[in-house]
């Protein structure tokens, strides 16, 4: 099995490093020059988007390692990791944003509505927007839950950043300084829920998930006119890993057919299936007829 090339993915993630760095010093300036407690949440945010870019590198070129002795399946669960470390620390950077807010609630802060500071927030946001759509739709291409993460959490600091701005010059108009804080509390739950949400996508993926049923209902069709000579395929059995995708199952043939002819058809389901499922491992157990369930596949 031929690992996968890691060049577009490695890319992605130096890129990503890039522009969380370029993004944090934009935002950091912002909520230096405003003093406000919203946007100084939202540099911490941030500050998390560097780690996870950092994370997402590290496991996106272990994921790309060849199987070997120790891991006879590969790395690809490298990525899954790697999403529930940044789910993690989103979620510490919750706690210390709620903490601010709690604080700046009881005893409010003075800022000002800088209009540099809040232009060059806006740049930054907008830098965000355009690399999360660059991760999502490179990062479905590539199969890669470690881009899908990112791209999914800086989606959400778009969004919150430009809540943020409205509310910051709705405090600055009304003169309610406690808005300030009541935002930055948001932008807290805001990240709280990405964390958790990429926490649960990782569990799901380290717990040896199925495909979904438009794909495994499409690896059966594949199955079932690619048999000729076979008499039945059960026990189907698959499950994604990060980028690959394992399929097995227990191919029923005559009891009389030589191995050559079973191997024949073997190699042609296998040919069928990499035709249209990329990166996949195939595994099929050859039987004689007498193991027919007369269940699972019909070999059309």
């Amino acid at each position: 099995m031929l690992p996968r090339t890691p060049t577009i993915a490695t890319r992605l993630a130096y890129g990503s490093l890039a522009v969380g760095l370029a993004v944090l010093a934009f935002k950091g300036y912002a909520a230096w020059a405003t003093g406000s407690l919203a946007l100084f949440s939202d540099a911490l945010e941030s500050v998390v988007n560097v780690v996870t870019a950092a994370v997402a590198f590290v496991a996106i070129r272990l994921a790309a390692k060849p199987a070997d002795a120790s891991l006879p399946y590969g790395y690809y669960k490298a990525e899954y990791f790697s999403a529930v470390v940044i789910g993690i620390f989103i979620a510490v950077a919750a706690l210390v944003i709620f903490t601010e807010a709690y604080q700046g609630f009881v005893a409010p802060r003075l800022f000002k509505p800088d209009p540099l500071g809040l232009g060059v927030s806006m740049v930054a946001t907008l830098i965000n927007a355009g690399w999360a759509y660059t991760l999502l739709r490179l990062g479905r291409k590539e199969r890669s839950p470690a881009l899908l993460a990112d791209g999914k959490h800086l989606t959400t600091d778009v969004f919150s950043t430009v809540g943020v701005l409205i509310g910051v010059l709705l405090a600055a108009v009304t003169g309610w300084a406690q808005l300030d804080a009541i935002l930055a509390a948001l932008v807290g739950v805001t990240i709280l829920w990405s964390g958790w949400e990429l926490i649960k996508q990782s569990v799901i993926g380290l717990m040896d998930v199925a495909v979904d049923p438009k794909k495994l209902a499409q690896i059966r069709e594949l199955i079932s006119s690619n048999a000729d000579g076979a008499i039945e395929a059960h026990d189907i059995r698959t499950r994604q890993a990060g980028r690959m995708m394992f399929i097995e199952f227990h191919l029923v043939v005559p009891g009389a057919m030589s191995v050559a002819d079973a191997h024949t058809i073997c190699d042609r389901i296998e040919g069928k299936l990499r035709e249209t499922v990329a990166d996949a491992q195939i595994t099929i157990h050859v039987e004689p007829e007498n193991k027919a369930k007369h269940a699972g596949i019909v070999v059309v």
